[in-house]
């Protein structure tokens, strides 16, 4: 299939299919015209990318990653041995950096409590923001 046709079946943006090649993450057939040609199979590795991707992956990782998963009733498995160790190790880097986050914003709340109530600097509620408005 062509570029238009895989854009409308994966929903992904043609900069982004682009990308993904250029990440050697895709691997189109491409014409004596230079057009890219892909397969049937490239929607489903498209899903599976942004599975990964929203899973907190880099691309760079994904690439490791994308020959050892497979698709089993909606679900991504991995196949290879040592990908475990892989992403465990990723989810516990994403763990410390929401750790990381929620420190971040218990810090802002405290700043955020300790402003003069009253002040013209003091953020709103969204829901008083709404009622003033109307």
């Amino acid at each position: 299939m062509r570029m238009n046709e895989m854009v409308r079946r994966t929903r992904v943006h043609e900069r982004l299919l682009r990308y993904y090649e250029k990440q050697g993450l895709l691997t189109p057939e491409r014409l004596p015209s230079g057009y890219r040609v892909y397969r049937e199979s490239d929607v489903e590795t498209v899903r599976r990318i942004r599975c990964l991707l929203a899973a907190g992956l880099s691309t760079a990782l994904i690439a490791q990653v994308l020959p050892c998963i497979r698709a089993d009733d909606e679900r991504l498995v991995p196949t290879c041995p040592d990908l475990l160790a892989q992403l465990r190790g990723e989810g516990e880097r994403i763990a410390r950096a929401i750790e990381d986050l929620q420190a971040s914003h218990a810090i802002l709340d405290t700043i955020i409590a300790a402003a003069p109530h009253g002040s013209a600097g003091t953020p709103r509620s969204s829901q008083q923001g709404v009622a003033e408005a109307r």
